[in-house]
């Protein structure tokens, strides 16, 4: 049989499944993506709304990563990048502390910060010398602890950890007490200190149509929703049954496919606000941190301090709600508005749109780093892709869909199903 006429299907058109795609387009198949959705991206999506861009919840990119290095062309997304360091409310007061190595305009306000100790910065070094000459398989062999046990265990202050890596972390990890493994800590802590966060200027959703418009033999099929999947075949909630001589899920496998192998995933969720307001409290592309552990609000941003594709005309701010608050959406509104005020002086705004995002990142244990294509094997025909499958970032989706469809290749040169 020729490459082409093999039946394979990735069930999921988000970043994990587009690399998948590419991977066996690279070694001569066409693969079929069947995606729930309208489009492609799955949680990375970015809608129009009153002229602004509005990603769905705060994402960036991280430029470190190595997935990201060799499946996308940064130069063809504009990536547009934020200053290694972030500003942090306090006590009614805007301090800025970020890397003055990296930035030399970071120097003196870093410097004049009152934000940590003399030994916490002597930390901090120690801390980028030690994952510098980490490698990323040797950061994910260590044992896991807490986030918050393992700045405890390094000696940081609780100072320094409550107003500066709790506020940033718990933004990342999407959970407020750093009870994210370790070996996530060390992996983003490295990624954010080989490179840059960035956002394309098209916005978060610019990176999935990007991996979308390099496919050339991938046929996709939008709106379809699979009901579930038996080896060698696919049933799709209208009652439609596809052959399929393999299949890869990148999407959560539990309600598609019946197997004691695959477990239930649990979710953390997050809220994220869009204001337009008149000015930026912060001038430069640098995150805003609020720092007062009684605060609902975990970080602020001006998306338009960097350069985007549609600005709306005025400033575009986000809120990002990282802790559990059991509010209605207009409750949310509220307190957030209060918040702004009470903590950053914002006064001026106008609420534009509230996204609740359920399944935001995937709560795991026994981070990885990445997978054999032996690994993503589920059973003859089924295999499993997707950041769920490693840690929650954009590099696991893209290395879980490398490996998938590396696994699918091996398996096809190894049998002849008819």
């Amino acid at each position: 049989m020729k490459k082409e006429q093999y039946h394979i299907h990735i069930i999921g058109g988000g970043v994990s499944g587009l690399v998948a795609a590419k991977v066996l387009e690279d070694h001569g198949y066409s693969p079929v993506i069947i995606e729930a959705t309208d489009r492609v991206g799955g949680r990375v999506k970015t809608d129009s709304v009153e002229g602004y861009q509005l990603d769905r919840g705060f994402q960036v990119l991280l430029t470190a990563y190595p997935a990201a290095q060799n499946y996308l062309d940064f130069d063809a997304l504009e990536l547009q990048h934020f200053l290694p360091g972030a500003t942090i409310f306090t006590n009614g007061q805007q301090k800025t502390l970020g890397d003055p190595l990296r930035d030399l305009s970071l120097l003196f306000p870093t410097l004049f910060s009152g934000i940590g100790t003399f030994s916490d910065k002597l930390r901090i070094l120690k801390l980028n010398v030690l994952l510098k000459k980490s490698t990323l398989a040797e950061i994910f062999a260590k044992p896991e602890k807490t986030t918050f046990q393992y700045l405890v265990d390094f000696g940081f202050t609780e100072a320094m950890i409550s107003k500066f890596f709790k506020p940033f972390f718990s933004g990342i990890f999407l959970e407020p007490e750093l009870e994210t493994s370790s070996r996530m800590f060390e992996f983003v802590y490295k990624m954010f200190g080989e490179g840059f966060a960035a956002l394309p200027k098209a916005g978060i959703e610019a990176i999935p149509k990007h991996l979308k418009n390099n496919l050339k033999r991938t046929t996709f099929h939008f709106n379809t929703k699979v009901e579930s999947i038996e080896d060698g075949t696919i049933v799709l909630a209208n009652g439609t049954q596809l052959e399929s001589h393999f299949t890869i899920i990148a999407t959560e496998a539990g309600g598609l496919i019946s197997t004691q192998k695959v477990k239930d995933i649990p979710w953390k969720s997050c809220d994220t606000l869009y204001f337009e307001t008149p000015n930026r409290l912060i001038k430069k592309p640098l995150i805003g941190l609020i720092a007062n552990k009684d605060a609902l609000i975990n970080n602020i941003f001006y998306h338009t301090s960097l350069d985007t594709n549609a600005t709306g005309g005025k400033e575009l701010l986000s809120v990002t709600i990282v802790k559990n608050h059991g509010l209605t959406s207009d409750a949310l509104k509220k307190e957030v508005e209060k918040e702004l005020q009470r903590y950053c002086g914002e006064n001026a705004y106008r609420f534009i749109k509230h996204y609740e995002i359920a399944k935001a990142l995937p709560k795991l244990a026994d981070l990885k780093y990445n997978m054999t294509p032996s690994e993503t094997r589920l059973n003859t025909r089924v295999f499993l892709a997707g950041d769920i499958q490693l840690n929650g970032s954009l590099n696991a989706a893209m290395l879980s869909g490398e490996s998938a469809a590396l696994g699918v290749i091996d398996a096809l040169s190894n049998e002849s199903p008819s």
